[in-house]
């Protein structure tokens, strides 16, 4: 199984979605992305659980990013994968920067943020920060519920 890093791209309409612990979020509509790691057990499966849980929305949260993909104004659209053996995924996150959801998805990190918002389609610039810290990114383009092709 490859282990690596990952950005996920989530389209959304404007929202309030309570977030675990960090309590309710304003979401302006557009795409947010999360920045997690894949060096665990599952590897670069983890991204696709991800997806898996956001076109079913059925179970209950356990990370932040859980409450996003639960919520039925957020849809994946794309994530973006490395395979690296590299703990990478606070540099990816740096790379990546601007607008953010203070504290999301970084509790086991001094980042201030693994979630980014963007107004348009973010992924030229996603695939440009992986290729940036020389990481091969592999492009997956979410097309609807359970039909997805790579790019």
């Amino acid at each position: 199984m490859d282990k690596g890093v990952y950005a996920l791209v989530l389209e959304n309409t404007g929202c309030v979605v309570r977030v675990g612990a960090l309590g309710e979020r304003e979401f302006a509509a557009g795409s947010h992305v999360y920045v997690g790691s894949a060096r665990g057990s599952g590897g670069l499966a983890r991204a696709d659980r991800h997806v898996r849980l956001a076109l079913r929305r059925n179970r209950s949260p356990r990370w932040h990013i859980d409450y996003l993909l639960l919520d039925s104004h957020f849809s994946p659209v794309a994530v973006v994968t490395a395979a690296t053996d590299r703990d990478c995924e606070c540099d990816l996150a740096r790379a990546v920067a601007g607008p953010s959801v203070p504290g999301f998805g970084c509790s086991d990190c001094a980042c201030p943020s693994h979630l980014f918002y963007r107004p348009s389609d973010p992924v030229p610039e996603i695939a440009a920060a992986f290729h940036c810290l020389g990481l091969d990114a592999r492009i997956t383009r979410i097309k609807s519920a359970g039909n997805q092709h790579r790019v």
